[in-house]
């Protein structure tokens, strides 16, 4: 167990939510983003903050970049990485997660090409639908961000151990010891009430992978913990020797809140057992969930950008259904 420093406990809080949604779905048929913005990435490139951002239109997801201007507004995202009919693993779903950045707290994230490739990684479910079937890993690359190829293999489920045997989701990519580490979140059935954790794999060349264990490193706590049902959506970053993994936990109270744990080998995780955002009231705009962290400096800040989640007090048409909940994108700061 890794006794967490007072200090960093300071460092990585985030108690001020801005309250309002920086991306938001459109609501209009044939938009990317047409019903739900989601699994938020944030960086910096040549001075700018940048967000990729996964848009779900009904179909499948899709991965948009937006880019924020110098009065802190976001654009609306473009679309960069579609689904490809002629992909079996990406004819419906793209979700792009992670580039590999600079892994410091407090850096100020910036992208880290290789060879003059940014290299990305995604999950992809197989069918139509909300997150239908057991969804894959894949990596992709690209040299001005917005077109992408596919390089190396996939990571698939039936590869893993029993706790990942339903489908993999959200990765985090990163760099470390002389390797390329893979974070993930899994879930251990395709149906039914399915339980979340979090593994890794490494890499020596970005092409193939191994897992570190057949276990999951990161876990779900007892019963009434915030995490007892998902311990998800890695956001790995490093501070004074020690690597602070941002994740959400799902509680059997049915909401999501972004925690953390933290580690000094990326093997071994001590969680912070302390929520860094918390559902809001009723009413706001994360009363069910807030989660799905990406966090990074600016201007002098931490900021905890997250998924938030909530009722629509009027359900809203889009083309042939029926949109229950608004999902988009937020922000608090320390």
């Amino acid at each position: 167990m890794t006794a967490i420093d007072p200090d960093l406990r300071a460092a990585v809080r985030t108690p001020v939510k801005t309250n309002e949604l920086v991306i938001a779905p459109t609501h209009a048929a044939g938009d990317f983003t047409s019903h739900a913005v989601d699994c938020p990435f944030v960086f910096t490139w040549q001075g700018r903050l940048g967000m990729t951002v996964v848009g779900w239109d009904g179909v499948g997801y899709q991965t948009g970049l937006s880019w924020r201007d110098p009065s802190g507004r976001w654009s609306r995202p473009r679309l960069v990485l579609p689904r490809d009919a002629s992909s079996p693993h990406r004819r419906y779903n793209t979700a792009l997660t992670s580039i590999l950045r600079e892994n410091g707290l407090d850096s100020a994230g910036r992208l880290v090409p290789v060879d003059g490739w940014f290299y990305g990684t995604y999950h992809a479910y197989p069918e139509a639908g909300y997150e239908e079937g057991s969804a894959v890993i894949g990596i992709v690359r690209s040299r001005d961000l917005v077109t992408w190829e596919e390089h190396g293999e996939l990571l698939r489920p039936e590869d893993g151990g029993e706790w990942e045997r339903g489908g993999l989701y959200k990765s985090w990519l990163m760099r470390a010891g002389g390797r390329y580490w893979l974070f993930y979140n899994a879930k251990d059935r395709a149906t039914g009430d399915w339980r979340e954790q979090t593994g890794a794999a490494v890499s020596d060349d970005l092409v193939a992978w191994t897992r570190v264990s057949e276990h999951p490193l990161v876990v779900n706590g007892p019963r009434g913990s915030i995490d007892d049902r998902f311990a998800s959506d890695p956001c790995v970053l490093e501070r004074d020797g020690t690597w602070i993994m941002f994740y959400f936990g799902l509680s059997s109270d049915g909401h999501a809140r972004d925690s953390y744990a933290v580690s000094t080998d990326l093997v071994t995780w001590t969680k912070g057992e302390e929520v860094l955002v918390d559902v809001g009231a009723p009413g706001s705009i994360d009363a069910t969930h807030a989660h799905k962290p990406a966090v990074i400096r600016h201007d002098g800040r931490l900021w905890h950008y997250y998924c938030a989640v909530s009722p629509l007090r009027t359900p809203v048409r889009i083309g042939e259904s029926v949109q229950r909940e608004l999902r988009g994108i937020a922000v608090a700061h320390g």
